[in-house]
């Protein structure tokens, strides 16, 4: 444990659901999180970039997948795989440490029934009408009313002669950072690679998915 680091922030994969039983037999949906390695890539400094954090390196791929410019930054931190995805964990000034340069993450601070913060992309639902994208009501069934599941209208004509911002109209759905607070971690098991979080974890399989110590 001496080259892990401790952070509470920890990326993984999500691999799908399932359900256990507790102690009282009562079953409970869970999210199963695939345990990948994570490691310190990069260590950013008041003094040299202006502000404190740490980079997190994860998703390791084909070494043909990664360019060289990544390569070489991951050689230079002393990281031995070869990771694709980068994320920035903020620090205080004081805790920045140039010495866990090339650590790995450790677990410790995710154990059971620790309360944490979820994040990840949600699912794609393409180009989607008002009534599913923004639950509107929509108008008359009946067959004069020439009204159904349109948007209605949008705007004046003359004044203001235009279509105001951020207006509810059709559009892309989906595809957008979604976090889900305070959900439970059920199990941690490192030996087999899985991590259970109880309920509903945002986006589609294999998607990457943040955990954030609560801090509520």
């Amino acid at each position: 444990m001496e080259n892990k680091l401790e952070l509470p922030v920890y990326f993984g994969i999500k691999a799908g659901m399932t359900r256990v039983f507790n102690s009282a037999g009562v079953h409970m949906p869970v999210t199963i999180i695939k345990i990948i390695p994570n490691f310190i890539s990069q260590v950013k400094t008041k003094d040299k970039e202006g502000y404190a954090a740490y980079q997190v390196s994860y998703l390791e791929k084909k070494k043909k997948l990664v360019n060289k410019p990544t390569r070489g930054h991951l050689n230079k931190a002393g990281v031995s795989g070869d990771f694709t995805k980068f994320s920035e964990v903020r620090l205080r000034d004081s805790d920045a440490d140039a010495s866990n340069l090339g650590k790995q993450i450790s677990l410790d601070m995710f154990k059971a029934d620790v309360i944490v913060d979820v994040s990840s992309v949600s699912k794609g639902k393409g180009f989607q009408g008002v009534i599913k994208k923004h639950h509107f009501a929509g108008g008359p069934a009946a067959h004069g009313s020439h009204f159904h599941r349109h948007p209605g209208a949008i705007g004046n004509r003359a004044t203001p002669a235009r279509v105001f911002a951020e207006r509810k109209m059709p559009g892309h759905m989906g595809c957008e950072n979604v976090t889900i607070k305070n959900q439970k971690i059920v199990e941690v098991n490192e030996e087999k690679g899985y991590l259970l979080i109880k309920g509903v974890v945002p986006g589609s399989l294999n998607t990457i998915v943040k955990i954030t110590k609560a801090g509520k």
